[in-house]
């Protein structure tokens, strides 16, 4: 399928790019989604909550009162998670949150997304934009031609710009990813994709389609 190629200006250049159907073209599959975004938001997880047992609370081990005839119930110490100031029972303990998916599994997942993005017009195709400095008025700009100053954005370029990456990083709803390191989470979380041209060729490769 062809996709009109835009200049930064936001006008067409009057050329187009073939998007391969077998990366923008598939049947979603949405327990892929689900089990990508899921993983990636669990990566992002630093698992350091802690809460104290019983052992580890300062505190007496005398035993605070008699074995019977209180009445109550019986009590051996004043660190039982049911006294205040006790230690927590169950609580939560450091942990990796970490797990394994499949590379086809993951693989079919960003398809997935790129093809529902496609398929709702979200995606836009641009030439590769050059910054000579750092300028976030400059990307400002750009989003205001292409008409996403309001929505959530992502830029995929096909390799590492510096300049244009530290021009994007004080705007709170764009964000730009190489192409390499796209990822199912980013995709589905915006509401446009704008690709650069080189960055459909990389797309090409890493889902080994020449």
């Amino acid at each position: 399928m062809e996709i009109n190629v835009l200049k930064t200006t936001g006008e067409d250049t009057g050329r187009k790019v073939e998007l391969n159907e077998q990366i923008f073209g598939v049947q979603p599959n949405d327990h892929a989604i689900y089990l990508d975004v899921k993983q990636y938001l669990a990566n992002q997880r630093q698992g350091t909550h802690k809460s104290k047992q019983r052992s580890e609370i300062a505190g007496s081990t005398r035993k605070i009162k008699r074995q019977k005839g209180t009445g109550t119930a019986r009590a051996g110490s004043i660190k039982s998670p049911i006294f205040r100031g006790g230690g927590r029972a169950f609580g939560p303990m450091p942990r990796d949150y970490r797990f394994k998916l499949n590379k086809k599994l993951k693989q079919l997942a960003r398809k997935s997304a790129l093809s529902y993005k496609l398929n709702q017009n979200s995606i836009l195709v641009i030439e590769d934009p050059n910054f000579e400095s750092p300028k976030t008025k400059e990307f400002v700009t750009i989003c205001k031609n292409l008409n996403l100053t309001d929505k959530k954005s992502v830029f995929v370029l096909g390799e590492p710009n510096n300049n244009i990456y530290l021009s994007s990083r004080n705007l709170q709803k764009q964000k730009v990813l190489i192409a390499s390191n796209v990822n199912t989470y980013e995709i589905m979380n915006a509401n446009t994709i704008v690709l650069a041209e080189s960055a459909i060729d990389v797309l090409n490769k890493m889902f080994k389609i020449v």
